[in-house]
């Protein structure tokens, strides 16, 4: 059960509905996205959760103790991922990005969705 529920909290993460906040600027080409991300690690500490986000496509991490991994790539200005959080697949996803100082916001669905900020560390 607590297995189940894990899995349910890490699938809120790509879609946790946020107030609307101001100031964020979005991110539309993968260079400044690298730069932004580049030696970087991505935090919900809520989750636990951290990530990286490398240069050569991969994703890796882990969030509340269990281990994730995933694919992305940089298409029509949107971050579009796929991931795998302890063998449960996280399903193909396009999102904008916006930055913020220390934070990055993830908007699923090409920005029509719910977002998912993230701490840079």
């Amino acid at each position: 059960m607590t297995r189940i529920l894990t899995a349910l909290a890490l699938l809120a993460l790509t879609a946790l509905p946020l107030r609307a906040e101001g100031g964020f600027v979005p991110v539309r080409e993968d260079e400044a996205f690298l730069r932004l991300v580049e030696g970087r690690t991505l935090r919900i500490p809520l989750y636990g959760l951290s990530l990286t986000v490398a240069s050569d496509g991969t994703i890796r991490g882990n969030a509340l103790g269990w281990g994730v991994t995933g694919t992305w790539r940089w298409e029509d200005g949107y971050f579009c991922r796929e991931m795998d959080w302890s063998g449960r697949a996280i399903p193909f996803d396009c999102q904008l990005v916006e930055a913020k100082g220390d934070r990055l916001r993830f908007t699923v669905d090409r920005g029509a969705g719910d977002s998912a900020v993230f701490r840079l560390r």
